[in-house]
Parts: C-alpha cells; structure tokens; sequence
C-alpha cells in the first residue's frame, strides 16, 4: 500500500505502490528535462485503448514511476492528455493489475497539483476511483484506490464534496469491517482523514455511515500501529467541532480506547494520535474530561502529551495526508 508523510498526503513512489521500474538509464536520470520531451508524450501516447493488458500495466506503471514528486512533469502529463487517458483505465471490467497502475499514477498526479486535482474530478476520475472501492475487487486495487482519493481530497473542497456524492464516504467505512486486509483498513482510514479535514458535511455523512464506530473498532489491542494511528488521526478530525460525534465517541467507549493507546510501549506517532483524539472530544464536551480521567488518561497524557500534536492532527491526513 502507500505510505504517508508527516502532512498527511499519500506518496505511492517506490515498492510500496508495485510501480514498474525503469533501468538505471530510464526516465528516472531524464526527469529534470522531460517537460514537453518525447519521454512524457510516447508514453501517454502508448495509453491508447486496445493494447494488451501486459503492455498496459507495464505502460500506466512506467509513467506512475516517470511522473514521482516532478511537478513538471505531471503537468505535461495532464497537457498531454494523460490524466484522462488514466481515468479511462478505471472503469468497470478491466484489468485488476492495469486499475492498480492507474490508481497509483493518479495519486502521484494529484499529491499536490490543484490543476491535476481538478483535472482527474472533471474527467470523471473521483466517481470511477470510487467506484474501484465496491465489494469484490482486490485488495491492492482498494488500497490504491483510497490511496489516490487521499490525494485528491488534500486541500480541496470541491473533491471532498465530489467523493461524498459519489458515496465514497459509504465505501470507505466498508473497507474499515473486521478480516479485511490490515493495508486496506489503514489505507481507507487515512482517507476518512483527508475526507473529513474541515468539511462538516462528510463528518456528519461519515457518522451517518458507522464510521466513527468502525474506526473505534480499528483501535482494539492487538492491531498494528499504522492502522492504530491512522484511526486514531481519522477520529481526532471527526471530533473537532462536532459535537454529535464527539457524544457517539463517548457512548461506543471510545474515550477508554483512545487512553489504552497511551500505554508505556506505543509508538510515539500512535499516542500523540489518540492524545490529539482526546482532546477534542474532552476539551470541547461538558463532562469528557471527568470521564477521561476515570479512564486513567491524566497520568498517561503527562508522559506523551505534547502542545504541537493538535494542530498536526487537525491539518488532515499525513503525506502519505
């Protein structure tokens, strides 16, 4: 699956994201000159529709690898067409391996570029990544999917609001069910993250679905840090400023979850996660202070509570936002 950075923006590049790679004397040495070059436009131009799926998946992943974190060149890919050339590639019935490509093609598009942003929502790319979501696919297509709604959520209302009319809110929660993929369940609470930075539509839309129930359950012991503290962030940016969820957090125990992931033996990243969490829910809710202290969050918050945590959960989910 991707991996995240501190600003909560996914970043697919490298083995994580199964991009094909190039050999040593590939793109990767030719990408400070490839802006408008015969690199970007052959191979947007090999992304024509009839190819074999081998050749596509090879192509689509070629350029994922290509584009990485060079602006230039993601803008030539757009101006060149590419943008819709991949969302093509979404679409219902086609090739797990070559969607995968595409996904991660986009997430690398969309990491910061408002242009490239808009561009995939205007080619129908929000709906049909959407769409990749649905019961029945893989799990790398799910992970990958989420990974590029991350990015297209980041800093961008219109695509927040474009995935929530979608029902993506909806798909995102499914992928949180107990026996998922534990890349997927943490992939898809990254995006709620993204999702719900700032928006109080898809917060109230997202507590409509279960999601803040679904997210509590990702805290159990046991699981995985990442997905401990992806969920953790998720809750930390449904709780700021929303009183109703807030008081669904308290009555499904989550104040009690939240403080078990303060426990000597977490990770720092986790911890400083559920801290952010209980803040906003005992800070802004008459009485949640009273009950985090019976359940033993005052002296567990003196040994990993720092003042900068809550600003960085409210920015959104991280770079793998």
């Amino acid at each position: 699956m991707c991996c995240f950075t501190s600003d909560g923006c996914c970043c697919c590049a490298g083995a994580g994201c199964g991009s094909v790679r190039f050999p040593a004397h590939g793109p990767r040495q030719k990408q400070h000159g490839v802006r408008g070059c015969t690199d970007v436009e052959a191979l947007v131009g090999l992304l024509a529709p009839g190819g074999s799926d081998a050749a596509l998946e090879e192509t689509v992943g070629a350029l994922a690898e290509l584009c990485g974190d060079n602006t230039r060149c993601q803008d030539s890919i757009r101006e060149c067409g590419g943008v819709a050339a991949l969302v093509g590639f979404l679409a219902p019935g086609g090739s797990a391996a070559v969607q995968k490509q595409a996904a991660a093609a986009l997430a690398h598009l969309c990491s910061e570029s408002v242009e490239n942003k808009d561009s995939t929502r205007e080619c129908g790319g929000v709906a049909a990544l959407v769409g990749l979501l649905a019961p029945g696919g893989s799990a790398a297509v799910h992970a990958q999917a989420a990974a590029a709604l991350a990015n297209l959520c980041r800093n961008n209302v219109r695509n927040q609001d474009s995935v929530r009319e979608c029902g993506g809110a909806a798909a995102l929660v499914a992928l949180l069910a107990p026996g998922g993929a534990e890349a997927v369940r943490d992939q898809a609470a990254g995006t709620l993250r993204q999702l719900c930075f700032e928006n109080t539509k898809n917060k109230d839309c997202v507590r409509w679905c279960g999601g803040i129930a679904a997210l509590l359950g990702l805290l159990a012991p046991g699981g995985s840090a990442a997905v401990h503290e992806q969920a953790a962030a998720a809750l930390c940016i449904l709780c700021s400023d929303n009183a109703q969820n807030r008081d669904i957090v308290r009555e499904c125990g989550g104040l009690a979850a939240l403080v078990g992931l303060l426990a000597p033996g977490g990770t720092d990243a986790v911890r400083e996660r559920a801290a952010g969490a209980l803040v906003n829910c005992a800070l802004q809710t008459p009485g949640t202070g009273t009950a985090c202290g019976s359940a033993g969050a005052s002296r567990r918050w003196s040994r990993c509570w720092r003042p900068a945590a809550p600003p960085a959960c409210k920015r959104g989910p991280r770079r793998r936002r």
